[in-house]
């Protein structure tokens, strides 16, 4: 009999092609754009042997009861598992896997596009043309700040905060780094010094959030740590948007105690459109498009369809997730 499984959004990538015409696996694929609905989610895991997800969809124990004891494998094609009850998984014995490493580098490609974005004015600027509102130069027009020679503070130092204070010695920059656990050996490599969390918000230039969303790291960046920051500072996050108290960032920035923001994730997705951050000329906000290349995607869904694969057959997961 073949395997049922339900993915909850078409993939780009030869794996799912693959996927999709095995006779051993029975796939049911969301046909929308969006995410499914809670009711249409629950309803299409019933009796499935394997599950798809996306960051977008929440999988807690009201789906791994709908899905039933036979559920075997939930395969996010994501590196953060935060909308996953990975505990609850590992007590019923359901292999959660993920796609670490692959877009680390592109990841930090849109870290930078952010810093070079909200520190050069490069959106408003290419606004300001396309209204018309060029009509001649002068000198402080549209200026924004040096990134070359300035202080970039990392907020996480593991493999994407790396890479972004990699690509910051061909700046010239001074990099700081916070990180639970010392990565010494890394950043010598990169020559990076260590600060605690307070020093390295008040030395730093640009801020570049890199951390996991976890209990602990949800809400870091608060009214507290914003206060820390110079006035001249931009932070950036390409992590996960409720690391930042998007309340506390939009009263800095509106008082100027912080000169600009660049996101690539919100702490609700999409950002609604009322939401003051996109009123303001010094923040550029992107649709979370940090691993967003086609190269990029196509490997992660290649890797969740081997996840889900090896879930199915009953062997290690090739890219496990531990509790």
């Amino acid at each position: 009999m073949a395997h049922r499984v339900f993915v909850t959004r078409e993939l780009p990538g030869e794996g799912f092609a693959s996927l999709l015409t095995d006779a051993a696996v029975e796939v049911d694929v969301w046909p929308q754009d969006g995410p499914p609905p809670r009711a249409a989610l629950l309803e299409r895991v019933r009796g499935v042997d394997g599950l798809v997800c996306l960051i977008t969809d929440r999988v807690d124990a009201d789906v791994l009861d709908a899905a039933g004891p036979q559920l075997r494998v939930v395969s996010a094609m994501a590196v953060g598992v935060d909308n996953i009850d990975v505990a609850e998984c590992a007590s019923r014995g359901i292999a959660v896997g993920n796609t670490p490493g692959v877009l680390t580098e592109t990841t930090a490609d849109i870290a930078w596009a952010l810093i070079l974005a909200a520190g050069r004015r490069i959106v408003e600027a290419a606004e300001y043309v396309k209204g018309g509102e060029w009509r001649t130069w002068s000198p402080t027009q549209l200026a924004g700040v040096d990134v070359h020679g300035a202080t970039l503070g990392v907020v996480g130092f593991g493999a994407i905060g790396q890479a972004v204070a990699r690509r910051a010695q061909g700046f010239g920059m001074r990099v700081l780094y916070w990180n639970r656990t010392a990565r010494s050996d890394e950043a010598g490599e990169l020559g990076a010094e260590r600060r605690s969390f307070d020093d390295l918000l008040a030395e730093s230039d640009f801020v570049s959030v890199n951390v996991a969303l976890t209990d602990e790291t949800r809400g870091l960046i608060d009214a507290s740590a914003l206060s820390r920051m110079k006035s001249s500072a931009i932070l950036v996050n390409t992590a996960r948007g409720p690391i930042v108290d998007e309340a506390a960032l939009v009263e800095a920035l509106r008082e100027g105690r912080i000169a600009a923001a660049g996101l690539d994730v919100t702490a609700v997705e999409p950002l609604p459109m009322e939401s003051p951050l996109l009123t303001m000329r010094n923040v550029v906000v992107l649709p979370h498009i940090g691993s967003a290349s086609l190269s990029t995607r196509c490997k992660m869904a290649d890797m969740a369809v081997a996840n889900l694969r090896a879930g199915l057959a009953g062997g290690p997961l090739p890219n496990a997730v531990m509790v």
